[in-house]
Parts: structure tokens; sequence; C-alpha cells
């Protein structure tokens, strides 16, 4: 794995750039987070590296920070995101604010991302809470304390307790998103989600 690599950069049009690196020029694909920070042509740069193996192709991919490579590698164990939506992704948002979004369950401001959808955003909220919390000290998050925090924190319990019940995660997230109301405690969630099929 080539994690990460300092050279000269070589080419620069976004996404992609090619870094010299003692005379071997990397392809390299950036997120418009790190490509809008890096030098001019002809000058060095530092970039935190991911290389993804596939049957037709070697692709790496350059990050400004640790963070945005660890949320990078998050987003690509998630169901349907691959590394050019994970890319996408990085680009429209930073690691701050998509993790916040993702916290409290704010799927509209996902589906403003490019090639995000309403489903795709659903997923996220449900697939990446978990890895945020496995990766937030890392990433340097701060934990949310919003209202919005707490009552997505019974949303979660009410959507595992039915996924345990045998409903697909995306379909609990919705029903429970139906019948979510102001100080809802999970049993009350769970119950009048049930009530609501």
């Amino acid at each position: 794995m080539i994690g990460r690599l300092r050279g000269t950069i070589l080419e620069k049009q976004a996404p992609d750039l090619v870094l010299d690196v003692q005379g071997v020029g990397y392809e390299v694909a950036a997120p418009m987070s790190t490509f809008c920070h890096l030098p001019a042509v002809d000058e060095e740069v530092s970039l935190f590296t991911h290389l993804v193996v596939r049957e037709d192709a070697q692709l790496l991919y350059g990050f400004a920070t640790v963070r945005e490579r660890l949320l990078f590698r998050s987003l690509l164990k998630v169901n349907g995101v691959g590394a050019k939506l994970a890319l996408t992704i990085l680009s429209g948002s930073d690691v701050d604010d998509f993790a916040r979004s993702v916290q409290e369950g704010d799927a509209a401001s996902l589906t403003r991302l490019p090639g995000v959808g309403k489903k795709t955003a659903e997923r996220l909220i449900i697939e990446m809470r978990d890895r945020l919390k496995e990766v937030s000290g890392a990433m340097g998050l701060k934990p949310v304390k919003s209202e919005a925090a707490k009552l997505a924190g019974a949303k979660d319990e009410a959507i595992e307790a039915l996924v345990a019940l045998g409903y697909k995660p995306v379909e609990a997230d919705k029903m429970v998103r139906v019948v979510a109301g102001e100080n809802l405690n999970t049993e009350e969630l769970i119950r009048q989600a049930l009530q609501s099929k």
C-alpha cells in the first residue's frame, strides 16, 4: 500500500494531478478540498494517499490531511459508494460538515452533494453513524451535543430495534422518520413505527 507521497507537481487538471517522486510520475486523483490548496506546478507537495486495486486498474487518491483520507476510506465501506462518489462527496463537503449532517440525520444537506440522491443519503446516515464513531478520535471530530443529536440517538435505537425485528435498515429508518416527533423516546418511536405499518 502506498500511504504517502512527497514530490513535485508536474501536471494539474482537476481532479487529477501527476506527482514526480524521484523520477517516477504518479497519477493521483484528489478531492477539490485538497486540489484547491495545492501549490503551483513545479512546486513540492506532500499527500496522504489511498491505493485502490481493481481488475482493470490501480488508482491512487491523494489527500491533504489524514482526516480526509480516513473519511474517504470509511465512505468506501458504505454499500453502493465507490471511490468516484466518495471523492465527489469530499469535494462537496468538508469533513466536519459531512460528519455533522450524518450525526444529525440531515438527509437534505447530503442530497445537495453531487451524485447523492435520497436513497444514498439515507444509506450514508445509517451506515456512517457507527463508522464515524469509530474514527472520530482519529479524525478529531467533536461529538454533537445539540437537541437534534439527542433525538437522533432515540431514532438510532428505534431503527436498531426494528432491524432486530427483521426490517431492512433503510425500511426501518423510513418507518421511524415518518412517526418521529419531538421528545419521543425510543419505546414510543418503536410503538408508533410498528402501528404505522
